[in-house]
């Protein structure tokens, strides 16, 4: 069935064990096993649980002395913060690329209003369905995702399909009680454990069961919470997606699982890189008006080197020349094998560059094809299309023999 025009398309999207699923993806042998993320000893606590540990009812801010008593047998991991800030902000940008309206909750998790998407991603299912498949190629892992016209009915929808769902609440009214009615009132946001008993003494259990009192009964078991319930109860909820506050930069950054040794492969990433973090820039309207390059080595040793643009930009190949250029001055003098290599563009404006006298019409056609790669992978994955030469030289780079 399609959906309405006039109703509002939120995605809530939850990925599934986060931590859990980082340590399973760097270390194959995990796969199948109980694993529990968190700190040992006799204070630590748990982070995350995978599937498999929750069935011996492991559980996240469980003490781990407590979770390994329920599971002798579960594999006890850390996964270092860095790992993770990488992981979702790769996430972040899949999300970013779908809508400028993304709410974070957690490193892991987010609502997306996806309402003036639909004309060039399609339906909010399909939109769904390109975010579940994109964070399968890009990250490795799986998202559970909700789709309904508000928060409170998409955040309810993820949950309900987990792990790798995919869970639709639809705008009609009928259907969607169909779904809400047999759902149990623990389900519903902000019903705690007192806040049950003191219904389930009335004999309600189930959102149907809710909805069939009024909103002053309600206030009468819930007190203030009674017309929120009253709400809920018939899927009303008008709060908006409301974005994290402006960032400074745009960046890009990547960590690898052995040092790269070749200042050409380094170059060839740091091009993907630029290509991503100019469509972001684009994506939300914006300009930098300058570069840094960050660069990790194997000792973990950071530096930064930034430089300030002649102009505004949020063009791929004026924003990659100049992070070269700051790659290459480092490169000749003191190059050592790369563990982690990062680009970004900042601080940003929402400011149109300076209009020169006269028009530079190559510079307009970059414009037209970068416009036109944007739409091409914001359909079908940013994979589909890349370029085959490096924008200020005429060498193409092959993975295997660098370039040529």
């Amino acid at each position: 069935m399609p959906w309405p025009d006039d109703q509002r398309a939120i995605l809530h999207v939850d990925m599934d064990q986060f931590f859990a699923a980082i340590a399973v993806l760097d270390d194959p042998s995990l796969k199948g096993k109980p694993v529990l993320v968190g700190a040992g000893g006799p204070r630590g606590v748990l982070s995350t649980a995978s599937y498999e540990a929750r069935k011996f009812g492991c559980r996240s801010a469980m003490p781990t002395a407590v979770a390994l008593r329920l599971c002798p047998d579960a594999v006890l991991v850390k996964v270092p913060g860095e790992r993770i800030r990488e992981m979702s902000a790769k996430l972040f940008d899949i999300l970013d690329r779908v809508s400028p309206l993304v709410q974070p909750l957690s490193c892991d998790e987010a609502f997306i209003d996806a309402t003036g998407s639909q004309r060039l991603l399609g339906p909010p299912e399909q939109i769904a369905r390109h975010i579940k498949e994109q964070a399968r190629q890009e990250l490795g892992l799986t998202a559970s995702v909700g789709v309904a016209p508000n928060k409170f009915l998409a955040k309810l929808a993820s949950d309900l399909e987990k792990p790798d769902g995919l869970t639709v609440i639809p705008p009609d009214p009928h259907e969607m009680q169909a779904i809400l009615d047999p759902l149990p009132i623990g389900k519903m946001w902000g019903v705690g454990p007192a806040t049950e008993a003191k219904l389930a003494k009335r004999g309600v259990r189930t959102f149907a069961h809710l909805r069939q009192l009024t909103e002053q009964q309600l206030t009468k078991d819930a007190g203030e919470d009674g017309s929120r319930l009253h709400r809920l109860s018939r899927g009303i909820d008008d709060r908006p997606v409301v974005p994290s506050r402006e960032a400074k930069s745009v960046g890009h950054e990547q960590t690898f699982r052995e040092d790269l040794k070749d200042p050409d492969h380094v170059r060839a990433i740091m091009l993907t890189q630029a290509e991503d973090v100019a469509r972001r820039l684009r994506h939300k309207q914006l300009l930098a008006r300058g570069v840094t390059v960050k660069i990790r080595f194997g000792d973990f040793q950071t530096i930064t080197r930034s430089t300030t643009l002649d102009r505004a930009t949020d063009l791929t190949d004026e924003l990659y020349r100049p992070a070269i250029d700051l790659f290459d001055r480092w490169a000749r003098s003191a190059f050592q094998p790369v563990r982690l290599i990062g680009v970004s563009a900042g601080p940003l404006t929402h400011e149109p560059p300076q209009q020169d006298l006269f028009a530079d019409p190559q510079r307009e056609k970059k414009k037209q094809v970068e416009q036109t790669l944007d739409q091409i992978k914001s359909k079908f994955g940013k994979r589909a299309v890349h370029r085959g030469q490096t924008p200020n030289d005429e060498r193409t780079y092959d993975p295997r023999n660098g370039y040529g």
